[in-house]
């Protein structure tokens, strides 16, 4: 079965016999058939209408998000039917990890549509570009488009104004961006933004690949009564990550919006499939506030859900390390350095200083004289005084 074997994952038994279509263990006796053996006889069915196996060997495809400090907690990947909340303190750099989330989609030549509310879509693509990611050319396929939930707060003269006042490079970046940004003209009408979603993902025929990203539902928490923003939430659960199978990673600020850790979104957890948590840790570096990582759950995955310390970089993303270790590297340089500074000090002091029996005579008038022996005991420094009288 060559297929199976193909499919077969770490862990499996060399015995265990996998479906010739759903890939998955058969349990007890298989269904023989051309392809097969098979788990049932709607699996023999459907290859033989299809012709070809089911491309993964799991229920739920998976994926690699390629964001190092999230896959090292997720050794079996990250089921692609996930709605995920990533819940932040200030200064945690959450805009960032969503642009990272974006950046490793696109890398793997998979589409993307990023819903906007904190930024305009110029402000958008420069996040990127900071990053040293370049999304230019992606917007230019139709592979990064962008639902803009920002710009609705300018009418007409305010639209203009910003545009009159951007100076030549962002003006660029707003062109660029214009072909793949649909603009919400009322983000208070969630009806409108899960239309405009609906049709960026099937602009780009969204079924099984890809991503979405929202930058922040604290935001949305801001402009829709809590009834229609929990609405939001589950129908774009639903629609894109239950329908498309389509992952969702949805920003939140602790503390925005004038809530705090229970208000909306982060009172939704129950219904989140999968929930990333960024903390500021003040206990690991005295005077130093060290950013976490953690994923505290995510339904159908295998998670580590262990704080991992971050920090971000140009290209590299979310780089993440261990506190105790710089700092004993970083002790280890200084104890170093501080044993050549004094030996090098120790070195200069015995180089100014003459050696044992190796004094200079000095005459009367101070000047030396290395004719005259010194008598012993008498310092060639030492002061004469002139006789009296």
């Amino acid at each position: 079965m060559t297929d199976g074997d193909d499919a077969a994952t770490e862990g499996d038994s060399p015995d265990e016999v996998r479906c010739g279509f759903c890939r998955m263990p058969v349990p007890g006796d298989p269904v023989e058939g051309e392809g097969g053996p098979f788990c049932s006889h709607a699996c023999r069915d459907r290859l033989a209408e299809t012709g070809e196996p089911f491309d993964e060997y799991h229920g739920h495809r998976r994926l690699t998000t390629g964001v190092s400090a999230l896959d090292a907690s997720l050794p079996q990947g990250f089921p692609r039917n996930a709605f995920v909340l990533v819940s932040s303190e200030p200064g945690t750099r959450d805009r960032a990890l969503g642009a990272e989330l974006v950046w490793r989609s696109l890398e793997r030549g998979e589409p993307v549509v990023v819903v906007s509310f904190q930024e305009p879509p110029s402000a958008v693509v420069q996040q990127f570009l900071t990053l040293d990611w370049n999304v230019i050319p992606y917007l230019e396929r139709g592979m990064l488009r962008i639902v803009d939930c920002f710009t609705y707060r300018l009418d007409g003269q305010g639209r203009d104004r910003l545009f009159d006042r951007m100076d030549e490079w962002n003006a660029y970046l707003s062109d660029v961006a214009r072909e793949a940004t649909t603009t919400v003209r009322d983000p208070s009408d969630i009806g409108e933004i899960g239309n405009k979603l609906d049709n960026a993902l099937e602009a780009r025929e969204m079924v099984d690949e890809g991503i979405v990203v929202i930058d922040s539902l604290t935001e949305l928490g801001t402009l829709v009564q809590p009834v229609q923003a929990y609405d939001f939430v589950k129908d774009v659960r639903a629609d894109v990550c239950k329908g498309r199978f389509v992952p969702v990673f949805a920003g939140a600020t602790i503390g925005g919006g004038g809530g705090g850790g229970d208000a909306f979104p982060h009172d939704l957890t129950y219904v989140m499939d999968g929930l990333v948590e960024l903390r500021l840790n003040d206990d690991l570096v005295a005077d130093t506030l060290i950013k976490q990582v953690r994923i505290r759950k995510l339904n159908g995955a295998l998670v580590v859900p262990e704080w991992r310390a971050y920090e971000y970089t140009s290209r590299l993303g979310m780089v993440p390390f261990d506190p105790a270790e710089e700092m004993a590297d970083d002790g280890g340089e200084e104890g170093a350095a501080s044993d050549a500074d004094e030996a090098e000090a120790s070195a200069d002091g015995e180089e100014g200083a003459p050696e044992e029996g190796d004094r200079a005579d000095a005459g009367e008038d101070g000047d030396a004289a290395p004719d005259e022996p010194t008598p012993a005991g008498e310092s060639a420094t030492a002061d004469r005084s002139p006789p009296d009288g």
